[in-house]
């Protein structure tokens, strides 16, 4: 089985020159290029201003002060589960003994039916709540930390080894979710300014890098297995 260090920098291999070989994540230096790759693909997977009219429907009638706390919480919540799966992500599959190519199959298929609902526009998400806290769920998870996200930073952290690694994965976590957090905080802002249609626009954008992401995933995890054999 080929070092899983070399597996997800193909994800957005055709997306960015900095994915253009296998990285090397062993060294104490900050990694530029694994902090891009981390930020880039959960700022996809995470899809900020997707998540906008979500968002303002499943806060209408409450104030802005209401709203303006939910999105802190939402986004406090999303990144406690991101970083539970970051710290403990590894012994979980080392008990449930499922193996980092299996969970890259599995996350891909995954992330693939969630980039057709963005390309066809038909998204399954429920926005009739009940008058309850929405920032824990369905805000802060599974709509912001979903399956994609979680696979996504398990196989960033299997793949990584020594403190420059470490810290370049734990701040583009923080820079993805402090940039959901001001897109949510203000949400009303933006959609007055793009507007339904520019909407529209980024989540199609979206949805077709996802798709490309969620094909690479798939493609390396059947490498993976293949090398097995």
């Amino acid at each position: 089985m080929p070092d899983v260090a070399s597996l997800m920098p193909g994800v957005l291999h055709g997306l960015t020159p900095l994915a253009a070989g296998p990285a090397k994540h062993a060294s104490s230096g900050f990694h530029g290029k694994l902090f891009t790759e981390v930020f880039v693909t959960l700022l996809v997977i995470m899809d900020p201003i997707g998540t906008v009219p979500l968002f303002l429907a499943l806060t209408s009638g409450r104030s802005r002060k209401v709203r303006n706390r939910q999105a802190a919480q939402a986004v406090l919540v999303a990144i406690s589960v991101i970083a539970a799966f970051a710290l403990f992500g590894q012994q979980i599959l080392t008990y449930l003994g499922i193996s980092v190519a299996a969970l890259q199959g599995a996350g891909g298929l995954l992330l693939i039916l969630v980039a057709l609902e963005l390309l066809t526009g038909k998204q399954t998400r429920d926005t009739e709540v009940p008058d309850v806290n929405v920032a824990f769920v369905p805000l802060g998870t599974p709509l912001l930390a979903g399956p994609g996200a979680i696979v996504a930073t398990i196989v960033f952290v299997r793949g990584a080894h020594g403190a420059g690694a470490g810290v370049a994965i734990a701040l583009g976590i923080v820079a993805v979710h402090l940039v959901l957090y001001l897109s949510l905080r203000f949400s009303g802002v933006i959609l007055r300014v793009i507007r339904d249609a520019g909407v529209s626009l980024v989540t199609r954008i979206s949805g077709l890098l996802l798709s490309a992401i969620a094909v690479q995933l798939v493609a390396d995890s059947a490498i993976a297995f293949a090398r097995t054999v």
